[in-house]
């Protein structure tokens, strides 16, 4: 397996200390997040690693330069997460599906991308993307799924039928939000290539991946709602949270 971590934002929400070091960087107990997230892509089997940078983010790559299976690809534009996953194309090569692991979100208390890459496994190769449960008058922040018809209530497991992009709560199809963790099967660099833009002018890669279960149908797509707690880092508040769960977990 190959994975791709979109680490390409420019951290305006953590300025001034973004001028010079990007927020990925910032320290979790005594390494990087950038660097646990790179272990949980190893723990799930990638042995191969894009880490997609910005201009100006070249600390990342000095930090990683004598790091095995490690390559870089560049996002000179920021034009959505569609577009930094796109990047990285080239770098994924002929793999059958990529691992792809959100630069801004950090993962405790379980191992989100290995317990993913089991149920791709057991489900044939199938996509999986990970999901979390949020209160309903949070769904407008997040994609949310549509489960396949039948899916019983509180599953962890399901068939995607569909996603939501930011959906008002009384519109919402479920309460289980994307999660930053996703694997895909390689014909979603087909899809993003001619991806027109979507919500907030940006390539979304929510979009292509709905395109993607239109063509290959629900059953190429799995949901995991999996063990431990997504930390968002791309936010002082975030980061915080992070640490003092971090902490307990340590």
């Amino acid at each position: 397996m190959k994975a791709i971590i979109p680490a390409a934002g420019l951290g305006t929400r953590f300025l001034p200390v973004t001028r010079a070091v990007p927020k990925e960087m910032l320290p979790i107990g005594a390494k990087p997040a950038l660097e646990l997230i790179v272990e949980e892509a190893r723990e799930a089997g990638a042995e191969e690693i894009a880490i997609v940078i910005s201009p100006g983010k070249e600390l990342i790559r000095e930090y990683f330069k004598d790091c095995p299976g490690i390559k870089f690809a560049y996002q000179s534009e920021q034009k959505g997460l569609g577009h930094a996953v796109l990047q990285a194309a080239e770098a994924a090569g002929d793999a059958d599906s990529v691992l792809i692991l959100l630069g801004d979100a950090v993962v405790t208390g379980g191992c989100a991308a290995r317990e993913m890459a089991q149920v791709s496994a057991a489900n044939g190769g199938a996509s999986v993307i990970g999901f979390e449960r949020v209160p309903r008058e949070k769904v407008s922040r997040y994609g949310i799924a549509k489960p396949a018809p039948g899916t019983p209530p509180g599953a962890k497991i399901f068939r995607v039928a569909d996603l939501v992009e930011k959906p008002r709560p009384e519109e919402a199809p479920s309460d289980l939000a994307v999660a930053g963790r996703y694997i895909l099967d390689s014909a979603i660099f087909g899809f993003l290539a001619n991806q027109k833009k979507g919500y907030g002018g940006e390539i979304q890669l929510t979009d292509a991946i709905r395109r993607m279960i239109s063509a290959q149908g629900a059953r190429a797509c799995m949901g995991c709602v999996y063990e431990g707690k997504r930390q968002d880092i791309g936010n002082p508040e975030g980061y915080f949270k992070a640490l003092e769960a971090f902490h307990g977990h340590s």
